[in-house]
Parts: C-alpha cells; structure tokens; sequence
C-alpha cells in the first residue's frame, strides 16, 4: 500500500472519531495522517517521493491562489478605469512541460487565472498560444509563465 491510500485511510479513520465525515475534518485528518507518516519515515525503509510531492503541490496551489488574486485586481481596475488600459496580445509561450498530463494542467491554470487564456497547442507541443489582457511586454508575460506556473507544474510531476 503507498503512503497517499494509507494518507488517506488516517483521514478517514480521524474523521470516523470525530463523528463528522465534511471537508474541514476530512482535511484536518489528512494533515494530521501527513504529519504521522512523515515523523514515522525512519520506521520503514521505501524510499518515498511522496513527502516532497506533497510539498510542491502546495507550493503550486499557493502560487497559483496568489496569482488568481492579483490578476483579479488587475482585471477590476482595468474594467474600473475609464477609457481603454488593456494591451491584448496573443503570445507564443514554449513549451518545458512534455506530458499530456502537464500540458493540460499548464493550460487549465492559465485559462482559469483571470486576464488570460489558453487558446492552442502547437502539432509537436512545443508551442502553447496564450492570450492576455496585459501584454504590454509580450516577452515578460512569456518569462513570468515559465518561471512560475509552468516551472512548478513540472515540478509536482517529476519524480
């Protein structure tokens, strides 16, 4: 059994005596579980990825909740302002991520943060089409992509 089932199996058995099977103490159960596990690594002797893994993939739901929140702003000002103040462009963003599963979770989140989205990939998937609403520097928006949710969506999927 991995470490996530049996994550998971000590979030529902904290569940279970608390009485109370919702979100909140399923998620306190998981992080308690989590915190068990990880004290407990020198009891077995599989070396686990699982611990780091974890760890990006909160990096990259804080990074990605912080980046929804700025652009957010960004998009309200803009739509507040009077006169025009967008720049739109559509920009040429190569592509680090090789795997379906990368790809689509690269797109997904640059569609769902606000001011930007995802239009196409290119037949070798090299390339991904994105449209932003502020594209005054084109290069920047590129490099700011790269270095942020695309670099730690590569990241939660390397082993």
């Amino acid at each position: 059994m991995n470490l996530f089932t049996i994550n998971i199996l000590l979030a529902a058995v904290w569940a279970a005596f608390m009485s109370s099977f919702n979100f909140p103490t399923l998620l306190a159960g998981y992080a308690i579980g989590f915190g068990a596990l990880w004290a407990a690594q020198p009891l077995y002797n599989q070396p686990s990825g699982y611990f780091r893994r974890v760890w990006r993939i909160v990096k990259l739901t804080v990074y990605f909740t912080y980046e929804l929140v700025m652009s957010s702003v960004q998009v309200v000002r803009a739509v507040l302002a009077p006169g025009d103040v967008s720049t739109p462009k559509i920009v040429e963003m190569p592509l680090d991520a090789k795997s379906d599963a990368e790809i689509l979770l690269v797109s997904s989140l640059i569609s769902l943060t606000p001011g930007t989205l995802s239009l196409d990939v290119s037949e070798d998937r090299g390339i991904l089409y994105v449209h932003s609403m502020f594209a005054q520097d084109p290069d920047a928006i590129v490099a700011d992509l790269k270095s942020g949710m695309e670099r730690l969506v590569v990241e939660v999927f390397e082993p």
